[in-house]
């Protein structure tokens, strides 16, 4: 009597399952891919908790913003789902009062500050990253305990008053012009460029500021874009420097005036609107319809930046 073999035995590729590849590793399986039904439920209502907490609050301060005056004063100052849609509140901040002068007066500080901290923000990590420049470690050490410590309030205040910079909307911009933070990040980026691309263009008879312009600012957008974010978000949105060196109410910024009509309650009169006191609208109206436009600035810039915030920080912080 023969033995019969199963060829099956032998021959995996008749078997029903498929052979395994050499120094082909298993996938390892996510920890979603082991989640239960119970635990998918449970992190979709907390996501959903989550985003109700952020959105229906903007939603209420649009919506407030918009609303009729009766509708508002009936429902006793928020208002979620406007029946009719009102923009006098706008109309009476931007017809030229306080609000529209602040309103101006930050998107100049915003631009220029930005572009200037941005100029001397590059500048100074060029130099910082060519190891060949003079006092280049002094230089570095200083910024780096500049970022550890800060001067203090009195000093700072003392300094600006020194330079006669009080009531000037200098004070909003130079004090805070540099960050050493930023500094540092775009110092990182320029230290990972290929040594070999900048030798060669030594060779071919660049100099150092033409290399600066033509090759290492070109190649640094990304990192530029989520500094610039940083730095024009910063302006717009500080109030501090404003508190302490402006005097003269007719220089505050927006934020100022969101501080001083909408956080601290006061009234905004028809002579404060420029409108006459009679088609002023609610008040808590008014305050809405400013906080929206202190937001719309930074909601229509940022995702335009959004797809360089990953990729610039990475690149700034982990490069060198």
């Amino acid at each position: 009597m023969t033995a019969t073999t199963d060829p099956t035995r032998t021959d995996p590729t008749r078997s029903g399952a498929a052979p395994e590849r050499p120094g082909k590793t298993p996938r390892r399986r996510r920890l979603s891919d082991t989640a239960g039904p119970v635990e998918k439920t449970i992190k979709a209502v907390v996501l959903t908790i989550a985003c109700a907490l952020v959105i229906i609050p903007f939603i209420g301060i649009v919506s407030t913003s918009v609303a009729p005056a009766d509708q508002v004063t009936d429902a006793g100052g928020f208002v979620l789902l406007p029946r009719d849609i009102d923009l006098s509140a706008y109309r009476s901040i931007l017809s030229g009062g306080v609000v529209a002068r602040a309103l101006l007066i930050s998107i100049g500080v915003t631009a220029i500050g930005t572009l200037l901290s941005l100029t001397l923000t590059t500048m100074l990590a060029w130099a910082l990253a060519r190891r060949g420049t003079v006092g280049n470690r002094a230089m570095l050490l200083l910024v780096l305990i500049s970022l550890l410590f800060s001067p203090g309030l009195i000093p700072s205040y003392l300094a600006v008053r020194q330079f006669g910079l009080i009531d000037s909307y200098w004070a909003l911009i130079i004090p805070t012009a540099v960050s050493a933070f930023n500094v540092i990040v775009v110092r990182s980026f320029f230290v990972g460029l290929p040594a070999e691309l900048l030798e060669a263009a030594r060779i071919d008879g660049a100099s150092e500021t033409q290399i600066f312009l033509r090759i290492g600012l070109p190649l640094s957008r990304a990192v530029l874009a989520v500094v610039g974010l940083f730095y024009g978000v910063g302006y717009w949105n500080a109030f501090f420097n404003a508190l302490l060196y402006l005097n003269d109410s007719s220089r505050w910024p927006l934020q100022m005036v969101l501080r001083t009509y909408v956080v601290n309650g006061t009234e905004l009169g028809g002579t404060d609107l420029g409108t006459v006191v009679e088609s002023t609208p609610p008040q808590t109206t008014i305050q809405m319809a400013i906080l929206v436009i202190s937001i719309i600035p930074i909601v229509v810039v940022y995702p335009f930046l959004q797809r360089h915030f990953a990729k610039g920080m990475l690149t700034g912080a982990v490069k060198g």
